[in-house]
Parts: structure tokens; C-alpha cells; sequence
């Protein structure tokens, strides 16, 4: 689905165009065509393909998608690709895919699998012209910044999801089947993340260090800010992943801890029932020479003897802490 094309020139808009008129303004000098789709069917790209002379294997990666983040250079141009995630309401992470193709004289951002647009990012654009003079390559930049912007809001609320979980770990009323299911839960959606930024890190080093593509000229510093949130992104996550096993952890031993009091618990109460019992035996065996058997207070006394033995074991367990 095409949602804008528009060109500019000289860092202004100069017209929204149909599909049909790219080919005249793609020809103009100093000026560059900035087209987004959503979700195109093999037909638009095929007419964007043949608009533009994209390559025919970047256009394949873009048909088939799920690619990993990466940039690639086809003689003049660049082909792009970034992941977008999106938290649902109920905190799970989607998944969708931006690709961007730009040339000296086109921008071609095809977004699938994501609800959000990048109104915003055009919007942005069209109110800097002295930036956007700089033609393709800055619309590149915006694009890109935009996106791993958006990785910001993400990593802040699984973070805070980490601290709510931590302060779960120590409370008696936590189920700690739940704590760890939750804490599994948030290690595999910071490795989304971690899967659309580290790559990207990579790939965003060849724009602002050594030999930069022609699209890009001049653009270094701009991409070199995009390096450096990238760079913040990917060590937060690496933290919160330390985080998260230190969290597994501690949740485990706590386990063993109560497991631990339990069993102290069960001890402690298998002796008290111990000694009556030991003691109950003896005298439940029929021998007949028994001491005690024929004394009178002899029933009494072994109630005794086995009142104060449990007391005093009672005693000791409790100030030993076991009860």
C-alpha cells in the first residue's frame, strides 16, 4: 500500500506525486523522491523496482523479508534493513521489518509487519530544509534515528518490569515458579531487542568511520549519533541480561532456602514424635520381665518422661530457629 510520494528539491517539497510521475522528478537534477509503502504486494515493489532500478536481490530480501539488520551497497545505492518492535498492551514485543532503499536521487522505505508509521520522521525532515538539502542520505539518517529511538521506551519498561520482579523475589507470598516464568519471559524479549540493535551497531559503524558510500557523504556526524545510541542500547541490555541471571539465581537459592526450613521443620517434628515413640516400643514389646511393669506409677511416669523429653527438644528446636 503506498502511503506518501513526495519530491523535494533544494531541501523543500516540491509536490506529491503518483506512482506514474517518479520516473520525471527522478530525472530532475538536485532533486531526490522519497516513497513509503506499507506491507506492498509483489506488484508494487516490482513497480518501484523498475521506477528506481533497484537491485534485484535487495528487492528479493525485501519480498521475503525476516531479514537480519544489515546495510549493503549495490554500486551507488544502499540497501537497509531494520527491525521495528512494538510492545503490545500486554507487554509481549512485536516484531516488524523496515527496509530502506536509497540512491542518490530516491528513497524508498518499505515498513511490514508495524502498525507505527514514520509521519513524524517526514514531518521532521520537511521542517529542516538546510538539512534536508543534504538529500537522501539525511533522510536515511532520520529514518534510522527514528527507529532506534524508539528501542529507548522499550528497554526503560522491561527495566522497570526487572526492578517489580527483584522486589517479588523476597516476599513470602511470591510463588517462585511464577517469579522465575516471569523473569525467562523478559530474558527472551530483551534478546529481541538485542537481536535488532546489536546487528545494526555493526552495520552503522561503515557510515560514520573509514570509507563512507556516496549516499551518506557528509553525513558521518549524524550516523556517528546513531553509533552512539546503538552503543547505549546494546550495553543496557547486556546489563539488564546480567541482571536477569543474577535475578534467576538469587530466585533459585531462596528455593533452597525454604526448602531448607521445611525439611528443618519436618526434622524437628519427626523428633518430638520420636522419643514417645521410642519409648512406647519398649514397653508395648511383650517380654515379661520388663522393669517398671508392676510399679504403680509407672504408666504415669513414661507420660512424663516423654512430655518432658518433647518439651525439652521443643525447646531447644525453637531456640535453634528450626520451629
Amino acid at each position: 500500500m503506498l502511503i506518501n510520494c513526495v519530491a523535494y528539491q533544494d531541501g523543500r517539497k516540491l509536490a506529491d506525486l503518483s506512482v506514474e510521475e517518479i520516473s520525471d522528478y527522478v530525472a530532475r537534477p538536485n532533486c531526490f523522491v522519497w516513497v513509503a509503502l506499507k506491507d506492498p504486494t509483489p506488484a508494487e515493489l516490482a513497480k518501484m523496482q523498475e521506477e528506481f532500478n533497484l537491485h534485484e536481490l535487495a528487492v528479493e530480501d525485501a519480498h521475503h523479508g525476516h531479514q537480519r539488520p544489515k546495510i549493503e551497497e549495490y554500486g551507488d545505492s544502499m540497501f537497509v534493513v531494520l527491525q521495528m518492535i512494538e510492545m503490545r498492551e500486554d507487554g509481549e514485543l512485536s516484531v516488524g521489518e523496515m527496509d530502506v532503499f536509497v540512491g542518490p536521487n530516491y528513497v524508498l522505505s518499505v515498513r511490514t509487519g508495524a502498525e507505527r508509521g514514520f509521519q513524524d520522521v517526514r514531518a521532521r525532515c520537511e521542517r529542516e530544509p538546510d538539512l534536508l538539502r543534504n538529500g537522501s542520505g539525511f533522510v536515511l539518517y532520520a529514518l534510522m534515528d527514528s527507529v532506534v529511538d524508539r528501542y529507548f521506551p522499550i528497554v526503560d519498561a522491561l527495566e522497570e518490569e526487572l526492578e517489580r520482579i527483584e522486589g517479588r523475589i523476597f516476599e513470602q507470598s511470591s510463588s517462585a515458579r511464577q517469579v522465575i516464568e516471569e523473569l525467562y519471559s523478559l530474558k527472551r524479549r530483551l534478546m529481541i531487542v538485542q537481536h535488532a540493535a546489536a546487528p545494526l551497531l555493526e552495520a552503522v559503524s561503515k557510515l560514520q568511520g573509514g570509507r563512507i558510500p556516496p549516499v551518506c557523504s557528509g553525513m558521518q556526524e549524524y550516523f556517528r549519533d546513531v553509533y552512539d545510541h546503538l552503543q547505549r542500547i546494546v550495553r543496557n541490555i547486556e546489563g539488564r541480561r546480567e541482571m536477569v541471571t543474577t535475578a534467576i539465581q538469587v530466585n533459585l537459592a531462596m528455593i533452597t532456602l525454604s526448602e531448607n526450613e521445611v525439611m528443618k521443620r519436618l526434622a524437628s517434628y519427626a523428633a518430638l514424635f520420636a522419643v514417645p515413640t521410642m519409648i512406647a516400643g519398649i514397653y508395648g514389646m511383650n517380654f515379661e520381665h520388663i522393669p517398671e511393669l508392676q510399679w504403680t506409677f509407672g504408666y504415669p511416669l513414661s507420660l512424663a518422661v516423654m512430655a518432658g523429653a518433647d518439651a525439652l527438644l521443643w525447646w531447644r528446636f525453637k531456640k535453634a530457629g528450626w520451629l
